[in-house]
C-alpha cells in the first residue's frame, strides 16, 4: 500500500483548513493585513492542544464514492502534531508524525519509520495539508488587492493573495471572508495564469472554545477534473490538554 497518499497536517493539517475568532469587524473598511493576521492567530491554538476525527468523503465520476477516516492531534506550541489512519480498513494503523518541517511515515507492516513529503494529498481525497495547517499566511503571500461582494446572503471582503515564493502550492488564493465577523466562506486557488484549480466551502463551524471557531464541515471541489470533491466532516472535536505521549513514536507503534 503505498502511503504517499496521505499528507501531514501540520505544518503550518487541519486550512486552508482556518481557525476564525467571532470578533465584530468595524464597518469600515478594515486594515486587511490586520485582518489576515487575525485569521492566522485565530486559527492557531498556542495555548492549548487541538484533536479531532476528520472523516473524508471523497466523490469521483464513474468511480465508487471512497470513504476515509483520520484521528488528528496537534500541539501548535511546539509546531507538533500526529496523524492515525483509522479507515480504511487495508490502511488502519498507518500515521504520520511531523515536529516542525519533519514529517515521519509509520507504517505497520514493516513496522518502520521513513520520511516522506507533506506536499501529499490527504487520504487520496482532494484535502490538502495546508487545508488544516498553522498557517502563517503573509510569509508565504502578499495581498494584491481587495474588494467588496455578495456570497449567498452575506456581505463579504475578497482578498487576493499573490505568492512571494516558489514552493507553496498555488500562485494565487482568493479569500471570501464575513464582514460581520472573521470567517472564511470560500477560498479559490489559482495558477500563475489565474487558472481556477480548486475551491473550498465553509458551510459549518463549531464553537470549539469561546470566540474561537473551527470549520466543522468542509467541501473541496478540484476545478481542472470535473466531477471530483471532497465533503469533510469532523467529529469529536476537543482541546483538552493531550499526554506528551502522543506526540511520539512509540504511540504510534502502540497504537498498532
Amino acid at each position: 500500500m503505498k502511503h504517499q497518499r496521505y499528507p501531514a497536517i501540520v505544518r503550518t493539517l487541519f486550512a486552508s483548513v482556518l481557525l476564525l475568532a467571532a470578533t465584530v469587524l468595524p464597518a469600515q473598511t478594515p486594515d486587511f493585513e490586520a485582518l489576515v493576521r487575525q485569521l492566522d492567530d485565530s486559527s492557531t491554538f498556542e495555548n492549548m492542544d487541538f484533536s479531532a476525527i476528520f472523516t473524508i468523503v471523497t466523490d469521483r465520476p464513474n468511480k465508487k464514492q471512497e470513504v476515509s477516516q483520520i484521528r488528528m492531534f496537534r500541539r501548535d506550541s511546539k509546531d507538533q502534531s500526529l496523524i492515525l489512519i483509522l479507515l480504511p480498513e487495508a490502511d488502519k494503523g498507518q500515521g504520520y508524525l511531523m515536529e516542525g518541517d519533519n514529517l515521519l511515515f509509520y507504517d505497520p507492516t514493516s513496522r518502520k519509520f521513513s520520511h516522506t513529503s507533506m506536499k501529499e494529498a490527504l487520504s487520496d481525497s482532494e484535502a490538502q495539508n495546508d487545508d488544516f495547517s498553522k498557517n502563517d499566511t503573509l510569509e508565504d503571500y502578499s495581498i494584491a488587492s481587495t474588494s467588496e461582494a455578495m456570497l449567498g446572503k452575506f456581505p463579504v471582503w475578497v482578498i487576493d493573495l499573490k505568492a512571494r515564493r516558489n514552493d507553496v502550492s498555488y500562485d494565487q488564493v482568493r479569500l471570501y471572508v464575513r464582514k460581520d465577523m472573521p470567517l472564511v466562506l470560500k477560498q479559490e486557488y489559482l495558477s500563475v495564469s489565474g487558472r481556477l484549480m480548486r475551491t473550498m466551502l465553509y458551510p459549518k463551524y463549531a464553537e470549539v472554545t469561546k470566540g474561537k471557531y473551527f470549520p466543522s464541515q468542509m467541501l473541496i471541489v478540484d476545478e481542472i477534473n470535473k466531477g471530483e470533491k471532497s465533503q469533510i466532516t469532523l467529529s469529536e472535536i476537543s482541546v483538552d490538554k493531550l499526554p506528551d505521549k502522543v506526540f511520539t513514536k512509540a504511540f504510534l507503534e502502540q497504537a498498532n
